[in-house]
């Protein structure tokens, strides 16, 4: 049979090791096929040749495109034949309307030698009618949330008819509900033909979506399974190369009865509107403790965990060992103790102008300086030391950053946060885009950080992982704490009622 697209004995390789070998990948017409594998796996690298990234030339192997060889030489080049791309990180311009959003880098709209804006918005309107995406085309996205968002990325994709859309993890900044609203819409592109790659590292998600899946490891292709074969246990043993029997790690221990951790009354203002972010939020956290923090997207999670590090503006108290705070900066949150993990890795994590060590020691180097300078073998002893522990897979303290794999940069972050040994940590969203391996990591980490005695707040967006997880959650919803359960006494299903029938002022 003649296939959407086709890749015989892909290859690639940086500086002489291996990222692919002989990948035989496969695309039938109209269907949804998930691409999994853990970080590092060559599932980035499969697409970047997919999408002309890596253009023709710097591989080995053949890339077909309904049953013709293609040879893209740019992104540009593989959007014209058909091959479009909605990248993992959320990217809009925000100052932008969103029917602008749609179209940018296409505003000539023809031959037209202005931009017409009504015909502008015509045309989005008609895109976004044709998907049911219930937006306005002249709304600014500033004001959209993060599934709108989501949204507005794949409809600008479809702008240009493509043959294929590549969906790279395009859950993984949205919760529950709002994942289940961008599902809507996938569903009604497959009804209408489109055929679609769905990277992910969510098994449920691949059971709930796909047709077929194409698992990579250690850049080969291991399996290639139809919808009859799925099984979750079945695909995490094709990523892992074995068995896996309990995703989440059984804590043996107890956590102590001593208070760490005390919020009375803390509120968030919102930065434009005059509704509040967070509302009388009360909570204590004991030592030792690993406490989940639930809700929806805007329910106010990362903002709770930012005012406790200091990085928002907040009132009310905010007491560690039963000592109140001003809490003006991360600075002062440090010096009490308190260390965050950023959601956004890319962003507002990691300094892509400085090598693996740097990444490690930056905000720590305190206890590495002699005299004004950096004491440099200390710094490369403490890289080295955390490399060993968290088993970051680097070729050398001195390596690039942006070079690794997602797992690989979410344990640098995770190194920079313990180099101060906090009382209390911060996680938000620790194992968002990391592969089933390195979360079970992630997971025996925190659950020995609570056996040691430190506090953790963990964010998550997959309610399996806090139930599964933590000594007791809380659930956010609308800035307040609608709910709270202990180990055992919660259920995904109790979340998602608890934020959507609750009732908050």
């Amino acid at each position: 049979m003649t296939y959407v697209l086709e890749t015989e004995r892909l290859g690639k390789r940086f500086a002489g090791v291996p990222a692919l070998s002989d990948v035989d990948f496969r695309l039938h017409p109209g269907e949804v096929h998930a691409l999994i594998g853990h970080n590092g796996a060559g599932k980035s690298t499969l697409v970047k040749i997919l999408t002309g990234v890596h253009p023709a030339g710097s591989y080995t192997g053949a890339l077909q495109l309904d049953g013709a060889v293609v040879e893209f030489s740019s992104p540009a080049a593989a959007r014209e034949q058909g091959v479009a791309y909605v990248p993992q990180e959320i990217q809009v311009v925000e100052q932008l309307s969103v029917a602008e959003n749609l179209y940018v880098g296409q505003t000539g709209l023809d031959t037209a030698p202005r931009v017409s804006f009504r015909e502008l918005r015509r045309r989005a309107g008609e895109l976004l009618s044709r998907l049911e995406i219930p937006l306005d085309p002249r709304a600014p996205v500033a004001a959209l949330s993060a599934t709108q968002r989501q949204l507005v990325m794949i409809a600008r994709a479809l702008t240009t008819d493509p043959r294929v859309l590549i969906l790279d993890e395009p859950t993984a900044s949205l919760a529950g509900t709002e994942t289940d609203r961008l599902f809507t819409v996938l569903d009604r592109l497959r009804e209408a033909g489109t055929t679609m790659v769905f990277i992910t590292h969510r098994i449920p998600e691949v059971m709930r979506m796909c047709d077929r899946a194409t698992v990579l490891r250690d850049g080969r292709k291991v399996a290639e399974l139809e919808r009859s074969e799925f099984s979750e246990r079945g695909i995490v043993a094709a990523m892992v190369g074995r068995e896996v029997d309990h995703l989440y790690p059984t804590r043996s221990s107890v956590h102590g009865d001593e208070e760490v951790l005390r919020l009375e009354g803390v509120g968030v203002p919102h930065p434009t509107r005059p509704r509040d972010v967070l509302r009388d939020v009360d909570f204590v956290a004991r030592r030792g403790e690993i406490v989940g923090i639930a809700g929806v997207v805007g329910a106010g999670r990362t903002e709770l965990l930012s005012a406790i590090y200091g990085a928002l503006p907040h009132s009310g108290t905010i007491a560690v060992e039963g000592r109140p705070l001003k809490l003006r900066t991360p600075a002062d949150a440090r010096r009490a103790g308190i260390a965050m993990l950023t959601e956004d890795r890319k962003g507002s994590g990691l300094l892509f102008n400085f090598a693996l060590r740097e990444n490690i020691t930056a905000g720590n180097l305190g206890g590495l300086a002699r005299g004004g300078w950096v004491d440099r073998r200390g710094e490369q002893k403490a890289a080295l030391g955390f490399m060993r522990s968290l088993q970051i897979k680097a070729p050398s303290a001195s390596s690039d950053v942006a070079h690794l794999s997602g797992g690989n940069q979410q344990k640098i972050l995770l190194a920079r946060v313990l180099m101060n040994a906090p009382k209390i940590m911060l996680l938000d969203e620790p194992t968002k885009g990391v592969d089933v391996e390195t979360r079970q990591e992630i997971y025996r980490l925190i659950l020995d950080l609570a056996d040691r005695g430190v506090t953790l707040l963990v964010v998550s967006s997959e309610i399996a992982e806090l139930v599964g997880l933590c000594d007791r959650c809380l659930v956010l919803a609308d800035g307040s704490i609608v709910d709270e359960f202990r180990r055992g006494e919660g259920s995904e299903a109790r979340v998602i009622e608890a934020t959507t029938t609750a009732v908050t002022a």
